[in-house]
C-alpha cells in the first residue's frame, strides 16, 4: 500500500510518514518556459532528487522530471498556476509543479521571486528575481523552498520567517491572504537591485551586436576609416587618456540614447502605479543599452587594433608623428577611432527597423509585456 497521501483541496503531498522509497514516492515536476528557464531546469533535474533527498526528507523518493513548454499568460498577463496545475497534474501525474519563468512577477507594488500556490500544489520561480549572479544556486535554493512548503516540511523560525531563507537576504517570505498567495518577495534596495540585474540578464545585451547588423557594419567602417587618416593619427597621440576616456563614455552614451529615443523605448504609461513600475522597466532599458553598447564598442576596439599594427607600418607612423611610435600610441589611435566609429554607429542604427531594434535589446518576456501595453493603449 503506498505511503503517499495526496489531499486534492489542499494540493498538498502528505509524505512525512516513514517508509520505503519505492512507497513513499513524490514526483516533483518542473514546467519551464523555452530558454533560460528551460536551461536552468535541464541544469537542475540531475542533481535535484538528492538535493531533496538530503535537504527534506531522505526517507521519500523524489522523481523529478522537467518539460519545455511557453508558459501561456492570462488576460492580465499572469501566470495561471490553477490551470496548469490541473493541466500538467493529469497528464503527467505530477504530484508537485514548479514554473519556471523569465516573467517579472510583482504581487501588489513588490517584486517577488517565487510564488507558493498551497491551494493548488504548485509554486513558481521568476527568473529575474534570482539577479544576475549565481542563478543556478539561487534556482536550486527557489525549487527547494517552493517543494518543502507544498509537501509540509517547512519550519518557521520565530516570526513566521521560514527557516531555509537566510537573514541576510533581500527576500521576505510573505504569508497567503484573500488577494494573493504565499511568496518571496524582493525588498529594499537591494531587493531592487537584484530583480534589475535578473531583468538585465533575461535581455542578453551582448546579442545587440549580431542582430544590429547596420549600425555594426557603420561603426566599422566609420573605425576603419578613421584609423587610415592621418590628421586623426596627430589628434589620437594628442589626446590624454583620460581625455580619451571621456570621449569613449560620451560615444556610448550617445549611443544608448539615440536608440532608446529613435526606436521609443522609453516607457510612458499614463497613470501613476504604471509609471512606479516604468521606473525598473527604464532602469533595465538603459543598463541593457549600455552594456550592449560597450560590447560593441570593445569588439570594435580589438577589430580596430589589430587592423591598425596590420596596415600602419612602425616607420611610417612615427615619419608622420615625427616622433617614436609605441605600442601605446596604437592604443591611443585605436582608442579615438572606436569612439568615433561608435558614433557613427548609432546613425547606421537609424536603418534597422523598430521592431528589429527592439527584439535584440529585449528577451521575449519583455518584449510580450510591451506588445500588451502598446495593444491596450490602441484599444
Amino acid at each position: 500500500m503506498d505511503d503517499r497521501t495526496y489531499d486534492g483541496s489542499s494540493g498538498r503531498v502528505d509524505s512525512t510518514r516513514p517508509g520505503r522509497h519505492r512507497d513513499n514516492q513524490v514526483r516533483v515536476g518542473l514546467l519551464a518556459d523555452p530558454g533560460a528557464p528551460s536551461d536552468l531546469a535541464a541544469a537542475l533535474v540531475p542533481e535535484l532528487s538528492e538535493v531533496l533527498a538530503v535537504e527534506i526528507d531522505d526517507t521519500t523518493e523524489w522523481v523529478v522530471d522537467t518539460e519545455t513548454r511557453e508558459v501561456p499568460l492570462d488576460e492580465e498577463g499572469l501566470v495561471p498556476l490553477e490551470t496548469l496545475a490541473r493541466q500538467h497534474r493529469e497528464r503527467r501525474g505530477w504530484d508537485v509543479i514548479v514554473v519556471v519563468t523569465d516573467l517579472p512577477r510583482r504581487i501588489g507594488t513588490r517584486p517577488v521571486a517565487t510564488v507558493l500556490s498551497e491551494r493548488t500544489g504548485t509554486g513558481l520561480v521568476s527568473l529575474p528575481g534570482l539577479g544576475a549572479l549565481a542563478v543556478r544556486r539561487r534556482g536550486r535554493h527557489a525549487v527547494v523552498h517552493l517543494v518543502r512548503a507544498l509537501t509540509g516540511h517547512d519550519h518557521h523560525e520565530a516570526g513566521g520567517r521560514p527557516s531555509d531563507v537566510p537573514r541576510l537576504s533581500p527576500l521576505r517570505h510573505v504569508d497567503a491572504d484573500e488577494e494573493s498567495d504565499a511568496h518571496l518577495a524582493l525588498v529594499g534596495l537591494r531587493g531592487r537591485l537584484r530583480l534589475l540585474a535578473g531583468m538585465v540578464r533575461d535581455n542578453r545585451p551582448w546579442r545587440l551586436v549580431p542582430h544590429l547588423s547596420s549600425a555594426t557594419a557603420a561603426a566599422a567602417a566609420t573605425g576603419a576609416y578613421a584609423i587610415i587618416t592621418t590628421s586623426f593619427w596627430t589628434m589620437a597621440t594628442s589626446l590624454s587618456p583620460l581625455r580619451l576616456f571621456l570621449i569613449s563614455v560620451v560615444a556610448i552614451a550617445a549611443m544608448a540614447t539615440w536608440l532608446i529615443t529613435y526606436n521609443h523605448l522609453w516607457d510612458r504609461p499614463p497613470d501613476e502605479d504604471g509609471r512606479a513600475k516604468a521606473v525598473l522597466y527604464n532602469a533595465a532599458t538603459v543598463i541593457t543599452l549600455v552594456i550592449g553598447v560597450t560590447c560593441m564598442y570593445v569588439l570594435l576596439y580589438l577589430a580596430g587594433l589589430l587592423a591598425a599594427l596590420a596596415l600602419i607600418d612602425p616607420g611610417y607612423f612615427s615619419r608622420q608623428l615625427q616622433r617614436p611610435a609605441s605600442f601605446g600610441t596604437y592604443l591611443k589611435l585605436v582608442w579615438l577611432a572606436s569612439s568615433v566609429g561608435i558614433v557613427a554607429g548609432a546613425l547606421g542604427s537609424s536603418l534597422e527597423s523598430e521592431e528589429a531594434v527592439r527584439n535584440a535589446t529585449y528577451g521575449r518576456r519583455e518584449q510580450e509585456r510591451r506588445r500588451r501595453g502598446r495593444e491596450e493603449d490602441s484599444s
